[in-house]
């Protein structure tokens, strides 16, 4: 190969050269993207066209990026511990119902296309320490056991919801993908908005079962707690 076909390449060893001296990695990125843009005869202005579009094409991972620092931000300021005693105000509130009405109100979000929820910026800092908040209000401090139990449930919860609830969305991928492998193999018939429809009995299924299972959460945490005071 010659230097002139080898030459797009620059951005790897510049990479790799960044990484190991542990440089700032977005500079890092950003020199390799430059570089090998002007490798390849690429105009600065023309590049910066470029960078700016991919910018906006990954907007939304972006701004997922950026929820991160603002959350734990937040937390450090006291945010699951004002949560908590927020949630103890109420009497009637239980791990077990206030998971019963994320669940319903996250699957019903999914269905309309709403982004509501998520495991890092609402499970983890609002839904969590309101479940500890109730269930504290009930059974006094928890043990370990009912801790990691209350935050498996939380996570569970915000991952089924979100499954069947995506499904019913008929412009979610997997509606989409579901749609072009049936066209694709001669099922002409079907189109988005019967995948849509077809998805709404399973949601139901999925917010019955998975309300059984919680309304047994008290109970559990109950033993958890009835066995910590044992000994």
């Amino acid at each position: 190969m010659t230097l002139a076909e080898l030459l797009p390449l620059i951005g790897v060893p510049i990479m790799v050269i960044g990484f190991v001296l542990r440089l700032n990695p977005m500079l890092v990125v950003t020199g390799a993207g430059i570089a090998t843009g002007l490798a390849v005869g690429m105009s600065p202005l023309d590049l910066l066209e470029l960078i700016g579009e991919k910018f906006l094409d990954a907007r939304l991972l972006v701004i997922f990026v950026l929820v991160l620092p603002i959350i734990g931000l937040m937390e450090r300021h006291g945010l699951r511990e004002r949560t908590r005693r927020w949630i103890v105000r109420f009497r009637g509130a239980s791990a077990g119902r206030i998971l019963i009405a994320y669940f319903i109100v996250r699957e019903i979000a999914a269905s309309i296309g709403l982004p509501v929820g998520g495991q890092v910026s609402t499970v983890r800092p609002l839904l969590v320490p309101m479940l500890e908040g109730a269930a504290t209000a009930h059974l006094g401090q928890l043990s370990d056991k009912s801790v990691n139990r209350i935050r498996a449930h939380a996570a569970a919860a915000e991952n089924i919801a979100q499954f069947f609830g995506e499904d019913i969305f008929i412009a979610y991928g997997a509606v989409l993908l579901i749609d072009a492998f049936l066209r694709e193999n001669g099922i002409v018939n079907v189109d988005p908005l019967t995948i849509g429809l077809w998805g709404i009995p399973p949601a139901i299924a999925g917010l019955v079962i998975h309300s059984i299972r919680l309304t047994r959460l008290n109970a559990a945490l109950a033993r958890d707690a009835d066995e910590e005071a044992g000994p």
